[in-house]
């Protein structure tokens, strides 16, 4: 039995009652699912909003739909990313001892050079960690109709499931589903997770508390290694933000066409990111993709836009982008660690100087994030909007090109 029914604004469900399916009747069925996402209103002006994630029911596809196609150009070119040997590697055990000045030094050199890095020995605890991941494929392997009531297109809602990006500002979707929510002050946005799995709450709970921890420790280092006082970072985000999202990357018939997510940076302060063991994280460093190949209880941290601009750009937003592969699905946890939306951002004075002039204005986050959201991740980048436009800038400064997704973009080089 194939069931369709739609309620409002809630995501079009399908009820499928098929025993021992044959290939083709389950071809069909996917397709079924995948056209609520795929079609868009008649004047094909925006999507519209009776979809659902991709990851309900189309693990039986054979051929990626077409809303999800690359043109030629803006394709991921797999075959010219390199392993990640590259990839510094911090181990912040060594922070609370007499190696603590190698350590941020060799903070300093990965934030300049690479704009992001591994984390090893960084207190949150394995078992933590594993139970995470857990209940993250947990959330998005059980029945659709414990979850579809979390399904939103609003950026602005504290917690929220959806699929791709920003549907109803892109032309071509994303191979991604994810849920998202905020996780600081924790007693204000608990209550609005999801009930389900039913441990959920009491794992993510625990969960974000020590990676806020650990992060703290991360900006105090941060901090320290660009010469400034420990807890500037700390003051400088206000009253703070701590978003969790969950990614969810389903098996994909075809990923050289398209992206999980396409090249982009983060527009937070810090990104903390967990993997599972499948890799799928590419990261570009001087014109090269590097694939960050997972390890076993550690971290990805990259630098975000806020640290890229308190920094004056003495410290750089890592560029990175998420591929999916044929064979099984990926999961990923990003931790954003944000401003306060009052907290007004601008470079340290103390990081100004006639060799380093002001590259950036003064802005909210609230205006930051705004912006951000109202634009697709593969268009001009966000800190472009904010940057202070000098005709006597020195030629390193100067407008610069860079191929985010295999075409052409105008990024200010800082």
């Amino acid at each position: 039995m194939l069931k369709l029914s739609n309620a409002n604004t809630m995501p079009l469900e399908l009820e499928i009652g098929i025993p021992e399916a044959s290939p083709a009747l389950e071809q069909k069925v996917g397709e079924a699912k995948i056209e609520t996402i795929c079609s868009k209103d008649r004047d094909n002006s925006h999507v519209r909003s009776d979809r659902r994630p991709i990851s309900d029911g189309i693990n039986c596809l054979q051929i990626i739909p077409d809303c999800y196609i690359r043109p030629p150009s803006e394709r991921p070119r797999l075959t010219e990313v390199v392993s990640s040997d590259f990839i510094p590697l911090v181990d912040l055990d060594n922070l609370n001892g007499s190696a603590r000045h190698s350590v941020i030094r060799n903070i300093k050199h990965a934030c300049q050079q690479y704009g992001f890095f591994q984390i090893v020995n960084h207190g949150v605890q394995e078992t933590v960690i594993k139970r995470m991941l857990e209940v993250a494929r947990e959330f998005f392997t059980m029945p659709a109709k414990y979850r579809q009531h979390l399904y939103s297109e609003d950026p602005s809602r504290v917690v929220r499931l959806s699929t791709s990006f920003n549907i109803q500002k892109e032309d071509v979707f994303n191979w991604r589903d994810f849920l998202r929510h905020h996780c600081y002050p924790l007693e204000d946005y608990i209550d609005y997770w999801p009930t389900k799995p039913s441990a959920y709450r009491e794992v993510a709970s625990k969960y974000c508390t020590e990676v806020r921890a650990m992060t703290l420790r991360l900006l105090d280092a941060i901090s320290e290694s660009l010469g400034l006082e420990p807890d500037f970072l700390n003051k400088a985000l206000g009253k703070h933000g701590q978003h969790m999202a969950i990614n969810y990357y389903p098996r994909c018939p075809n990923p050289e066409l398209t992206y999980g997510l396409p090249s982009h940076t983060d527009p937070n302060a810090l990104t903390v990111l967990l993997q599972d063991q499948v890799s799928g994280l590419q990261v570009l460093n001087n014109g090269t993709w590097i694939a960050v190949q997972p390890i076993t209880n550690s971290y990805v941290v990259n630098i975000g836009d806020q640290l890229q601009v308190l920094s004056n750009g003495i410290y750089k937003s890592a560029i990175h982008r998420a591929i999916v592969n044929s064979s099984v699905s990926r999961i990923s946890i990003p931790t954003f660690y944000c401003p306060s939306p009052d907290a007004v951002i601008e470079p340290a004075s103390s990081l100004i100087n006639p060799d380093n002039p002001v590259r950036y204005g003064k802005f909210t986050y609230e205006e930051y994030y705004q912006k951000f959201w109202s634009k697709t991740l593969d268009r001009k980048a966000c800190l472009d909007y904010f940057a202070v436009n000098d005709a006597n800038k020195s030629a390193k400064d100067e407008t610069t090109c860079l191929d985010f997704n295999g075409f052409t973009l105008q990024h200010v080089t800082v």
